[in-house]
């Protein structure tokens, strides 16, 4: 029997098996699906283009922070598609409650013939490096020994010797070059390549766009192979480990993963989530020319087919060691409903990293986490690419659900700390959710068997389970237990045991 999984006061959710040891009667893990709401921003200023994304979101104190590229794709009709290679910026907007927007009016760069902009970096040379503005990742270091000058840090695509680039900021405004050099080479980099702290683990990690089989001389790469996604591991964002590519045992599909969007879940930080664009071309057929701008989709076959028969939406995954994924084969956010703007190359491509943001249903309802994703990515609609705002309740990712007729799943193995277990759950008014806790061979401990558990009902995002038995947890709190969790109509996303409110 493998030693028990130490989790403390952590939460603990269903994204993986990792902790799962059996699932009995109707219980599985249900995979669950952002709802769409309004879209919160139009990228129809001049500097910006058709194809803005690579999103960055952020809450920085008591405002939101988004960072993206301004990107201008041309198309001429019938005959190539040409990226404007002098129309690549890095832009800010900025947000007080997560949905409405606003561009600040920086004053810092040209574009257009006015510096009146939202522009915080522009391509080119910067110090000795040369920037790929229109490739950025942007997050704020909550590495405690992060130094004033750099408490905003930024990856990018270098424009000159190949590799990833790092620039720091002060203020997350004005930027300069954090090291003189690309930090990692050994990869494509044509996507949103992501760096990052990671508090648990006390280093930072990397994710970037690479290719299996691809190679790497004097800077040239040469892509073969899907598009697939490396990591390596820093102390110092100077000296990296040896790349890995990431696995997926449960998944071993090899398919096209375009951009990532790694990042440790802030409400279980030990779990590492990622939201990677699948990226698929399919063929032309009558329903290819069903989908919406088939138009301009056909336009831009005429240059590469796969500019009009590539689609993407996105998919989940998730890891304890960063490297080994679990990943939901199905998708997690669908394209959608058929639409201008939709069902394209580049649409559904998710802004990295997670925020939490007030509920819009009433000001009693718990917060929940708001994805954004693109549309309109370039379609040739007038006023450029569009985010949309999507919402999922706090944890919400995968359920363990049971219907009606009930299931059960029992844990793995625990050591746990604290005075009490507290539940994300959701139930019908028919439903309900009881736990019991064992040993670790099996058998009820007293006051803890299923019958002296309270039945819960409702729907909470932090609910406090309750024995009818005379036992205290904090009496078995420390030794190997197993959680037993019986289900009629339920959802369970999360559990943790705590210390006592």
């Amino acid at each position: 029997m493998s030693a028990p999984t130490d989790i403390g006061t952590r939460r603990e959710l269903f994204v993986d098996a990792a902790l799962i040891d059996s699932l009995t009667g109707g219980a599985r893990q249900q995979l669950q699906h952002p709802q769409p709401r309004e879209v919160v921003m139009h990228f129809d200023e001049p500097w910006e283009g058709t194809g803005c994304g690579y999103v960055s979101v952020f809450l920085d104190g008591d405002t939101y922070r988004m960072y993206y590229k301004g990107f201008a794709i041309k198309v001429e009709p019938g005959k190539i598609v040409s990226e404007s290679h002098d129309h690549r910026y890095t832009c800010l907007a900025e947000s007080k409650d997560g949905v409405h927007w606003t561009k600040p009016n920086l004053g810092l760069h040209m574009a257009k013939g006015s510096t009146a902009n939202n522009i915080v970096l522009t391509t080119g040379e910067i110090g000795a490096l040369n920037v790929d503005a229109a490739h950025p990742a942007i997050f704020r270091d909550e590495n405690p020994a992060a130094t004033p000058d750099a408490l905003y840090k930024g990856a990018f695509r270098s424009d000159g010797e190949h590799g990833l680039v790092l620039m720091k900021s002060a203020d997350g405004v004005r930027w300069t070059p954090l090291v003189d050099h690309p930090v990692i080479t050994a990869g494509a980099f044509d996507s949103q390549n992501l760096v990052f702290w990671d508090a648990p683990r006390g280093e930072y990690r990397a994710y970037w766009r690479t290719f299996p089989r691809g190679s790497s001389q004097k800077g040239d790469w040469h892509p073969e192979g899907p598009r697939s996604i490396s990591t390596a591991t820093s102390t110092d964002l100077v000296h990296w480990s040896e790349p890995e590519p990431l696995v997926y045992p449960n998944d071993p599909r090899e398919i096209e993963l375009y951009t990532n969007t790694v990042t440790p879940y802030a409400r279980a930080p030990h779990i590492f989530l990622g939201f990677p664009a699948h990226y698929l071309e399919r063929s032309w057929g009558d329903s290819m020319r069903a989908l919406p701008d088939r138009e301009h989709r056909e336009l831009r076959s005429s240059a590469q087919m796969r500019y009009g028969t590539a689609i993407s939406n996105t998919l989940l995954m998730a890891s304890r060691d960063g490297v080994t994924f679990e990943r939901w084969p199905e998708a997690f956010l669908r394209p959608g409903p058929e639409r201008t703007g939709t069902w394209n190359y580049g649409h559904q491509y998710v802004a990295w990293q997670l925020v939490e943001t007030p509920s819009t249903l009433a000001p009693d309802a718990p917060n929940e986490l708001s994805f954004y994703a693109i549309e309109n990515y370039w379609t040739g609609h007038a006023g450029g690419s569009s985010l949309r705002r999507y919402t999922l309740r706090l944890d919400g990712f995968v359920s363990l659900n049971a219907p009606l007729s009930g299931g059960e799943c029992v844990t793995k193995p625990v050591v746990f700390s604290g005075e009490e277990l507290r539940l994300n759950f959701a139930t019908s008014v028919a439903g309900d959710i009881r736990v019991e806790l064992q040993d670790s061979n099996g058998n009820a401990l007293p006051g803890f068997a299923l019958e002296d558990c309270e039945p819960i009902f409702g729907d909470a995002i932090d609910r406090l389970v309750t024995w009818t038995g005379k036992g205290r947890l904090s009496e078995i709190a420390g030794q190997p237990i197993k959680v037993r969790f019986v289900l009629r109509d339920a959802d369970l996303y999360a559990y943790r045991f705590a210390a006592t409110e």
